[in-house]
């Protein structure tokens, strides 16, 4: 069964701190359609902990946070992007105040009128933060927001299939909208649109531990990629250190903040072992911390380490981090007593669809904002809280962007239907299932903290002979949620793995035992070309 075509002036895929904060800032005359794969609030902003990073404290500094992100990025980040993004950070949290975000007051901890706290890699206190559930408190104000406005629909329990776009004899490509498929009704919609954006979040599903939900699974990424457009830094996975250890957690996230407060990690023993590895001990940047602690499990066999904030107050704790401690305490952890058992996770995509400083992408009218896209902000690295600052930011930018395409005359276009003729119902979903879940264990085996070459060979023909096998029933069976899905990631897979080849030096999150060192030489991106890419005909 086909529904009819819609059209908008603003597609946005993806309900997360992104795409909800791109939305509230176009004007209410924008006809825009809001899509979420499930729930509007389902994302990875819902579930972030620490914080947002800002410079709010006259002890603070744009330089010095400038500094610190480009440290963490190891010579990877585009510096005039870490100085925009950071210049602009202040507003953007006034802006989310103003919005009705509640976050956390306290004015012990310097002039700002916010308590900040300080996280790995950041030399002063500069999160803002509401208690430890930020992204839950932004997700859930911008949420209410958007319900609100008149001009913006919202389409829940969709997720989109490809994108559409077209080009001209000489011209530039232009993407004009995307299929869409209702996942409980199963029709595949087609919806145009002069402005597409593509606030899909990242990829960490693919690994068979992380901290993302389950909606996680590289989108965007993948679609874009298929469309024709470059990406960039795909081997920078970060891996979060610190994930609570328990079967029924499901990778629950213990935040950033906690190590920031004076959280220590332990061996099983009760030694501690961060300050061996890095003289920031417990505040050393991600990457650091996640390959600390993979070194000691693997060297002691053990099948986790500890992290250990008992030594604060109990009131303390309680103040601080009323949601982690609740969940503990459900799971039979009482952190205010005992350390809590952690091990590292698949965490943050640093790389993404390589996009200009508006956030547009290689084809005209296609945005990526937030995890989807690499923008040169992170480098070879994520600072801590740079995300969401991230997602704010280039919201903001890329409605500059589009404001200036939607006053230039777009007549609307009449975009192909949605062919299942075909196709049939699929008899064997146990092969999506099944896939998924040789997928999402190879990745984690040979593409995780620690890489080889000849793990990442393994990885590069498994994933190959998965393609081929998606592929072929991609082709011949009606579309699912799953199946969408699983085809997404296997393609970002190859992208990570193809990536991870190319960078024959260990840098930031990327670690391979061939090639321990970091060679100034490859001080670089890495650029994935499509072959269907076709430069601008203006140059790039």
């Amino acid at each position: 069964m086909q529904s009819n075509s819609q059209n908008f002036d603003v597609l946005i895929v993806g309900s997360g701190a992104a795409g909800l904060s791109l939305a509230l800032r176009l004007p209410e005359s924008v006809r825009c359609a809001l899509v979420s794969k499930r729930e509007l609030s389902e994302g990875n902003t819902l579930y972030a902990q620490g914080g947002i990073s800002a410079v709010l404290d006259s002890a603070d500094s744009v330089e010095s946070h400038v500094t610190d992100t480009l440290a963490a990025g190891v010579g990877l980040c585009v510096q005039s992007v870490v100085r925009t993004v950071v210049e602009r950070g202040p507003d953007n949290i006034r802006w989310l105040h103003d919005e009705g975000v509640a976050f956390t007051q306290s004015p012990a901890t310097g002039d700002s009128t916010f308590h900040l706290t300080r996280e790995g890699g950041h030399s002063h206190r500069r999160v803002v933060h509401a208690a430890d559930a930020t992204g839950r408190e932004v997700e859930n104000t911008l949420v209410g927001r958007v319900r609100q406005r008149p001009n913006l629909k919202i389409l829940e329990h969709h997720i989109a299939v490809d994108l559409i776009h077209t080009r001209a004899q000489g011209e530039a490509r232009q993407c004009v909208g995307a299929y869409l498929l209702d996942i409980r009704s199963g029709d595949v919609i087609s919806v145009a649109a002069p402005c597409v954006i593509l606030a899909t979040g990242g990829a960490a599903k693919v690994y068979l531990y992380t901290s993302n939900p389950d909606v996680a699974t590289g989108d965007g990424i993948a679609m874009a990629w298929r469309a024709g457009c470059r990406v960039g830094n795909m081997e920078f996975i970060q891996f979060h250190p610190t994930c609570l250890y328990h079967p029924e957690a499901k990778s629950f996230l213990i935040s950033e903040a906690v190590r920031g407060e004076g959280g220590r990690l332990l061996l099983p023993d009760g030694t501690r072992f961060m300050p061996q590895f890095d003289e920031r001990a417990e505040l050393a940047p991600r990457d650091i911390v996640a390959r600390a602690i993979d070194h000691e499990m693997k060297r002691l066999g053990s099948d986790c380490v500890y992290l250990d904030i008992s030594h604060r107050p109990a009131a303390f704790i309680e103040e601080h981090f009323p949601t982690i401690l609740a969940r503990c305490l459900e799971l039979g952890f009482d952190m205010r007593k005992e350390p809590l058992p952690v091990v590292p996770a698949a965490h943050y995509t640093c790389g993404g669809v390589r996009v200009d400083s508006h956030g547009e992408t290689d084809i005209s009218g296609l945005f990526a904002i937030g995890e989807a896209s690499y923008t040169g902000l992170h480098g070879a690295n994520r600072m801590a809280s740079n995300s969401l600052l991230e997602c704010l930011v280039y919201g903001e930018l890329a409605v500059e962007r589009i404001l200036q395409r939607l006053a230039e005359p777009h007549p609307w276009t009449e975009v192909p239907r949605w062919d299942e003729s075909r196709v049939t119902d699929s008899d064997e979903e146990v092969v999506v299932s099944h896939n998924w879940e040789e997928l999402r264990r190879f990745m984690w085996d040979y593409v995780g903290i620690v890489r080889s070459n000849k793990r990442l060979a393994r990885a590069k023909r498994r994933v190959d002979l998965l393609r081929n096998e998606i592929e072929e029933y991609y082709g011949n069976f009606r579309v699912s949620n799953d199946l969408l899905e699983l085809r997404n990631l296997v393609e970002v897979a190859d992208l990570i793995v193809q990536s991870a080849l190319r960078r024959c030096e260990s840098r930031g999150l990327h670690y391979t035992i061939d090639f321990p060192g970091t060679d100034p030489n490859q001080a670089h991106p890495t650029i994935l070309i499509p072959d269907s890419y076709v430069p601008h005909p203006q140059g790039e």
